[in-house]
């Protein structure tokens, strides 16, 4: 088993972090008996967010007591410094602790320094001053933030999508965060689904010594083969870089990696499935994505505006409407039977 330390805030943990966004889709019972399997298996970094429902309630009712044992992350979504105390307060409360191991801007659409005017790094290292944070870090998913805030030298963890079919540029950020004694913490490291194999996706993980994968986990089984890699970590070898390469030639251009960033849409469209339903049709049992409701909601972009919002937002800068328009066209072949899936 390897163990990941996180730069300069010298949080040191076992290879695999638990991702816990998907534990608000459960009841608190299976996300607490999730939760503490994945302790008693050996993970000791857990991430959540005030933005996850109450994802936050369910990590603080699973370590209840043995609060001094893992190193929690989470996440503030707020624009001014009011809001920024309001959500510290309750993200305290909600993981019954009176400390934040990482606190973290959620899905910065800027940089925020000293000085700026927003007063929103200010209040960090008030936060941080009174002892209710103790490392400051911003998750990103525009590559130009990233870069900012790591050239800046004000974070000392950036969080971003990584994963085997991550660009060049991306892989980049990686290393420029080493070279700056930043921790990295990869987010989305199955792109959002994907990814169907866990020991490629864990193989690839391997080659970065300053990365901790953040799991999204909502099932026990999905818990079990990261546990299992604890004891057998996959490595690159022929055969999978094969296959990694095979994958990335599939996943090449332009797709939706379903982060949601564009959400909601004036249509009422779940453009974070919609728009990469081809690719999900072929890397998922085709049976969950062609049901009456699914099919109800791929009808919805016939109801696109065009209105822009979701290119605006788009943090990777797709033009949604046009794929919208290409994996609907997809869909109603596949349900036609002109195409097989």
């Amino acid at each position: 088993m390897r163990e990941i330390t996180l730069g300069s805030t010298g949080i040191t943990v076992p290879q695999n972090g638990f991702g816990a966004l998907p534990v608000q889709r459960v009841n608190e019972e299976t996300a607490v008996k999730l939760l503490r399997k994945a302790y008693e298996g050996g993970m000791r970094f857990f991430d959540t967010a005030r933005a996850y429902s109450d994802s936050e309630e369910k990590v603080g009712a699973a370590f209840e007591g043995i609060r001094e044992n893992i190193y929690i992350a989470t996440k503030t979504a707020a624009k001014t410094p009011e809001e920024f105390w309001k959500q510290l307060e309750i993200s305290l409360k909600n993981l019954r602790t009176d400390y934040i191991d990482i606190y973290q801007f959620h899905c910065a659409d800027q940089c925020y320094v000293p000085g700026d005017g927003t007063g929103m790094y200010e209040a960090m290292l008030e936060a941080k001053k009174q002892g209710k944070i103790r490392h400051i870090g911003i998750t990103a998913h525009k590559i130009g933030v990233a870069r900012e805030s790591i050239g800046c030298g004000y974070y000392e963890t950036l969080q971003f999508p990584f994963s085997y079919i991550s660009t060049p540029q991306e892989i980049e950020l990686v290393k420029e965060c080493k070279e700056h004694n930043m921790g990295f913490i990869a987010m989305k490291g199955l792109a959002g689904g994907l990814i169907n194999q866990s020991k490629p996706a864990m193989a690839f993980m391997t080659q970065f010594d300053n990365v901790i994968p953040i799991w999204g986990i909502q099932r026990e089984k999905e818990l079990d083969e990261w546990l299992s890699f604890m004891d057998e970590t996959p490595r690159m070898d022929d055969e999978i870089t094969a296959y990694i390469e095979k994958e990335k030639q599939e996943l090449v251009g332009d797709f939706c990696r379903g982060c949601g960033y564009c959400m909601p849409c004036p249509a009422g469209i779940m453009i974070n499935q919609c728009a990469r339903m081809s690719l999900m049709l072929r890397r998922a049992p085709s049976k969950e994505w062609l049901t009456p409701q699914m099919q109800e909601e791929m009808k919805k972009i016939e109801n696109c505006k065009h209105c822009g919002a979701c290119i605006k937002k788009c943090p990777y800068e797709l033009d949604t409407p046009a794929l919208l328009e290409k994996n609907y066209d997809d869909y109603k072949k596949v349900l036609a039977g002109e195409v097989e899936v």
